[in-house]
């Protein structure tokens, strides 16, 4: 065993939250704050954020084979 001296590094170390930029809680990671963690998912939900995918086709004439 050990003596307690020894000192263990946190799992994940704070990191700038993407909303505020205050230091992230380990609770709501990556986020600071259970309402930072709200608001990203609320721009998800509303289509503020967007993944990028192929074009749309243009319908059975497309010259694509």
């Amino acid at each position: 065993m050990t003596d307690g001296k020894d000192k263990v590094a946190p799992l994940r170390k704070p990191v700038p939250c993407p909303n505020c930029g205050k230091p992230s809680s380990r609770d709501t990671y990556p986020f600071c704050s259970l309402r930072c963690s709200e608001v990203d998912l609320n721009r998800w939900f509303s289509g503020s954020y967007a993944v990028p995918g192929k074009p749309a086709d243009d319908g059975p004439d497309s010259s694509e084979n």
